[in-house]
């Protein structure tokens, strides 16, 4: 009996490297090593467009998704609240949070009441900013569509896990006149974003966003991990290639995935 598949000793590799590089930057960025992330122009117009609803009197509504608590779409999208949360306790601007999952409701609802605390504004938290609306997804959707038409906030910000409510909720927004910055995972719907919100994350940028605003050690790590692991795979690729294609070390081409 054959206990170990030589043919899969570059997934092992892969694994390894992977793992080495993910617990590498989160060590360093744990003992206050700088980790740079690039920062994207949906990341610079979050203050813009807080700051615009501030001027105007009008509320910054944040959806952050339909999926629960254990979708990590739901958990950078947190992140990211409590950076809009933050900016809305320091500008005094008003803050709307509807959820459809209960988890990601009490989730929700304790991200903003600690980024006002740690805002140094407590006294403008209420706990009606983060409420539970429905578990319904067209009811869901309805009702946050209705929001956006009835008080028309200055600035809505659809982050997290979307599916066949997106395009409702953008183009309803759109048609209000607000900024929007979205952003999403689900392949599916990012072109329906892309052309009604004047600002899209785009797949992994939602990932390094969270990472990014939150300055969390764990999830600035396994970014950094992921890039590194990436370009480690795409330089064995090349010199694969270009090894198979002069006869050098015949065979490796093969060896690392390429038919």
């Amino acid at each position: 009996m054959e206990y170990f598949d030589s043919s899969r000793l570059n997934a092992l590799v892969l694994l390894v490297l992977f793992c080495v590089f993910v617990l590498a930057f989160i060590q360093r960025a744990r003992s206050g090593g700088n980790l740079f992330i690039r920062r994207i122009a949906g990341l610079n117009a979050i203050e813009e467009a807080v700051g615009r609803a501030t001027e105007l009197g009008k509320k910054v509504l944040y959806v952050p998704g339909i999926m629960s608590i254990d979708e990590n779409q739901t958990i950078a999208s947190l992140a990211v609240l409590s950076h809009v949360a933050g900016l809305t306790a320091r500008y005094g601007a008003e803050l709307d949070v509807p959820n459809k999952d209960p988890l990601t409701f009490a989730s929700a609802r304790e991200t903003v009441k600690e980024a006002y605390l740690h805002a140094g504004r407590p006294d403008l938290y209420s706990d009606t900013m983060v409420h539970y609306v429905t578990y319904d997804q067209f009811a869901y959707t309805a009702a946050v569509s209705g929001t956006m038409v009835r008080e028309k906030p200055a600035a809505n910000f659809l982050i997290g896990s979307f599916y066949a409510e997106s395009l409702l909720l953008a183009e309803t927004g759109q048609a209000s006149g607000a900024i929007q910055i979205a952003g999403t995972a689900e392949v599916a719907q990012l072109p329906f974003f892309v052309c009604a919100c004047d600002y899209t994350l785009i797949g992994e940028e939602l990932y390094a966003a969270g990472a990014y605003l939150s300055r969390e050690p764990a999830m600035l790590g396994s970014i950094k991990g992921q890039d590194w692991t990436k370009a480690a795979v795409a330089l064995v690729i090349v010199l694969g290639a270009i090894f198979e294609s002069i006869h050098i070390f015949p065979g490796l081409k093969s060896w690392i995935g390429i038919n």
